[in-house]
């Protein structure tokens, strides 16, 4: 327990140093992302890669490849921070997961932004991106839609792993009383009285879910 201490009218609280709690990864992100974001500034402000001076041309190329370097290792250093803070609560699967998509989606925007300022026209890729998307959205809908699912009930925790849990879904034929075994970004595996069973995400988004009422639950273990 830590103590106050009194010196005349001033309370002296010891303060750990905030540079012990901070790690790494988080420090790398703050620094490399402020440098990131100076360098993209100076290349838009001072930078032109069709000028016909050649020191707009060196400051625009200069500052593009500076920016994709730094916002690089930015958004790694994000993504590696938070499967660290996640993994504890989520397992090292669901938090390998989550820093795979960070990781993803941060180095497509830092593509797109890199070829803004190199003025490389990119409606024709962000169109045949859309259409690709598209595409693939519809062929991968019910896979789409157990992802998401999965990051809304990582985001929510209506339940944790161990958890003795009722859910309620029309899709599972009524009530279904059981153990939560294991959650993945696809399915959440369940323990119950007819063996395990796994979930999609997107049913357990949409069913009514609480814990498994006391005295039932403790019948089920005298049983």
């Amino acid at each position: 327990m830590r103590r106050l201490h009194r010196t005349l009218d001033h309370v002296q609280v010891p303060i750990q140093p905030l540079t012990e709690r901070l790690t790494p990864d988080f420090r790398a992100a703050v620094v490399t992302g402020a440098l990131s974001i100076a360098s993209l500034i100076v290349a838009s402000a001072f930078g032109n890669i069709h000028a016909p001076q050649l020191q707009r041309k060196v400051i625009a190329g200069a500052g593009a490849l500076g920016f994709i370097v730094l916002a690089a290792v930015a958004t790694r250093s994000v993504a590696s921070e938070l499967g660290r803070v996640l993994e504890p609560r989520t397992g090292r699967a669901h938090a390998g997961v989550v820093r795979l998509l960070i990781t993803l989606v941060g180095y497509g925007l830092v593509l797109v932004t890199a070829l803004g300022l190199l003025a490389v026209p990119i409606q024709h890729l962000l169109l045949g991106g859309a259409l690709t998307g598209v595409i693939i959205g519809i062929a991968a809908q019910q896979a789409l839609s157990n992802l998401f699912a999965g990051l809304v009930l990582l985001m929510a925790r209506p339940f944790n792993i161990g958890d003795e849990v009722r859910v309620r879904a029309g899709s599972l034929g009524g009530v279904l009383d059981g153990r939560v075994t294991g959650m993945g970004m696809t399915y959440v595996t369940m323990h119950t009285e007819q063996g395990l069973i796994s979930i999609p995400n997107g049913t357990l988004l949409a069913a009514g879910i609480g814990p498994v009422p006391v005295a039932e639950d403790e019948q089920r273990t005298a049983a």
